[in-house]
């Protein structure tokens, strides 16, 4: 990954000034450790530094702000942008004076956690459920199984469903926790 390039904390948004290797050196800290935790999320590493470089900027940033920092293309940045947005982990900022769309993170573990789940986890689930009907419903169909091919297979399906009901219920505790 490219070193980032920073900007002074005094200088007005989307006026980029030299950095320091200190500045650049903790930006880069920031980056890495983001894009570590979208790997962990099943995310891409394009998301990763896009948050990472929001979030250790003392600045709201524009959008060519973060194409430049990151050497990464508009696509990307966009994309990006667009799916952090809709996850809440990155809003506009208001900048008197200037018409730009400026971004800064959301700094809240609790929101972070709640738009994880409501945008990725609660979608996955769901679909999870759908599949676990359909597979008890060919189970029970019959089909050319043996009969103890049938026992182990709704054994198994029903441990799913378990495993399910249960995160179900464990999620919603685990975003009140961490909030």
């Amino acid at each position: 990954m490219p070193k980032p390039r920073s900007k002074s904390e005094n200088a007005p948004p989307g006026e980029a000034v030299a950095a320091s290797e200190s500045q650049l050196a903790i930006q880069s800290q920031f980056i890495e450790l983001f894009v570590s935790a979208a790997g962990v999320l099943g995310v891409p590493r394009s998301i990763g530094e896009i948050y990472g470089v929001i979030f250790a900027a003392p600045q709201p940033l524009t959008f060519q702000e973060i194409v430049e920092r990151l050497n990464l293309s508009k696509g990307s940045v966009s994309q990006g942008l667009r799916t952090l947005r809709s996850l809440g982990a990155v809003r506009t900022a208001y900048v008197p004076g200037d018409r730009r769309d400026f971004f800064e993170p959301e700094t809240e573990l609790r929101n972070l956690v709640a738009g994880l789940l409501r945008d990725r986890i609660q979608p996955h689930m769901e679909q999870g459920g759908r599949r676990l009907s359909r597979l008890r419903d060919e189970l029970a169909a019959g089909n050319d199984l043996s009969e103890e091919a049938a026992r182990v297979l709704r054994s198994r399906v029903g441990k799913l469903e378990n495993w399910r009901k249960k995160s179900a219920l464990l999620l919603p505790l685990v975003a009140k926790v961490l909030g």
